[in-house]
């Protein structure tokens, strides 16, 4: 790993620490009963009886599927955040984030671009779960603009978006594809890997005009 990344990257980045542990293990619980049944075949049922409580009991926490979605993607962006602490923390952002995409590649596993997949595709039907999405995806470009803006100076977040606004955007439908195709998912050939981070770096510092080296 390079020198002027952060030694952080690699570990676990920690619970968010509004989301009890109660709730982190029923959430961690909804998530194995859609990787195994499928987020639409998954009943409230089965997701209660997969957390060992009774149904009451576990809408009591989650009411609906929506619910159970809001929180998986609550938690996951607190891990992002974190990942995009490092990379604030990083005299080389864009290079930080390419090592920590690479990091998320590697790991992906148990089924949950699938899952992802399939919520993407429930949101078509759900206005809730696509306004989830959307608060999601736009939390996660307006982070990938803030890159390019720390990247060429310390911008703020407005006027990194302002400014980056439509490559973060590009950046993110490459990484959602990426992450939710199964051509990467099972190579064994990290070459494919490798050009999509050359490619997602090469936009966001063209994007940069040039002005920083990475």
């Amino acid at each position: 790993m390079p020198d002027d990344i952060p030694a952080q990257i690699g570990m676990t980045p920690e619970p968010a620490p509004e989301f009890g542990e109660r709730e982190a293990g029923l959430l961690a619980a909804a998530r194995a009963a859609f990787v195994e049944k499928g987020f639409d075949g998954a009943s409230m049922q089965d997701l209660a009886r997969s957390a060992g409580m009774s149904a009451g009991n576990f809408y009591r926490y989650f009411p609906s599927k929506a619910a159970i979605v809001e929180a998986m993607v609550a938690r996951d962006l607190a891990a992002v955040e974190d990942e995009f602490r490092l990379i604030a923390a990083s005299p080389r952002p864009i290079a930080t984030l390419r090592t920590l995409l690479r990091k998320r590649m590697e790991e992906r596993c148990g089924g949950e671009e699938t899952l992802w997949a399939e919520i993407t595709a429930a949101a078509a039907r759900k206005p809730e779960v696509a306004a989830i999405l959307a608060r999601m995806e736009d939390g996660i470009v307006r982070r990938l603009a803030r890159v390019m803006g720390l990247a060429v100076g310390g911008l703020s977040e407005d006027e990194a978006l302002h400014r980056f606004g439509t490559p973060a955007r590009l950046v993110y439908v490459i990484m959602h594809g990426a992450m939710s195709s199964h051509l990467l998912r099972d190579s064994q050939d990290t070459a494919l890997a490798e050009h999509l981070l050359r490619t997602i770096e090469r936009i966001m510092l063209e994007a940069c005009s040039g002005e920083v080296e990475g």
